[in-house]
């Protein structure tokens, strides 16, 4: 275990190393989640079981604190881009009753689409100012949808562990 300044006590968890801070918002179901603090990955796909060091910590409390302080953006360009993926990808389906075999779910908004996106899993804070979102996609549970932020701006759309 690590204590750190900002983020307190720094353990290693199911997914990672994590601490004593959740990511709150009323927006997402959970009234708390988890916040993993660096990659749970090596570039070989091994399990980093280091945990991330001082100066890791402190770029990742600042990557944070500009992630949480500028929240209402960061979740308005959320909702666009998980609509926008939508419709590029599931509403050929979902919007058609020959291809579903359920009736059309009429998606055709941000806001009945917002519906679908308040699962929210973890958030992971990684180098290079980088914060990626974790939802558990009612649409797609199978893949999840994940947005990884760098510097503020989401930079990527996928399935969880794409980004």
């Amino acid at each position: 275990m690590t204590t750190h300044p900002y983020w307190g006590n720094v353990e290693e968890d199911w997914a990672g190393y994590s601490s004593d801070i959740y990511f709150s918002y009323p927006f997402f179901d959970k009234p708390k989640t988890e916040v993993f603090l660096g990659d749970e990955y090596d570039e070989e796909g091994e399990e980093i079981e280091t945990p991330p060091t001082e100066k890791q910590l402190t770029a990742f409390a600042e990557t944070y604190r500009i992630f949480i302080d500028n929240i209402e953006n960061r979740l308005a360009d959320l909702q666009l881009k998980s609509f926008e993926r939508y419709e590029r990808v599931y509403a050929k389906y979902y919007e058609n009753s020959e291809q579903s075999g359920e009736p059309p779910l009429n998606i055709d908004s941000i806001e009945k689409h917002n519906d679908y996106i308040k699962d929210l899993m973890y958030l992971r804070i990684s180098d290079n100012k980088t914060i990626r979102v974790t939802i558990r996609y009612k649409l797609d549970t199978e893949h999840g949808i994940e947005f990884k932020f760098v510097d503020g701006q989401i930079e990527d759309v996928g399935g969880i562990s794409e980004t």
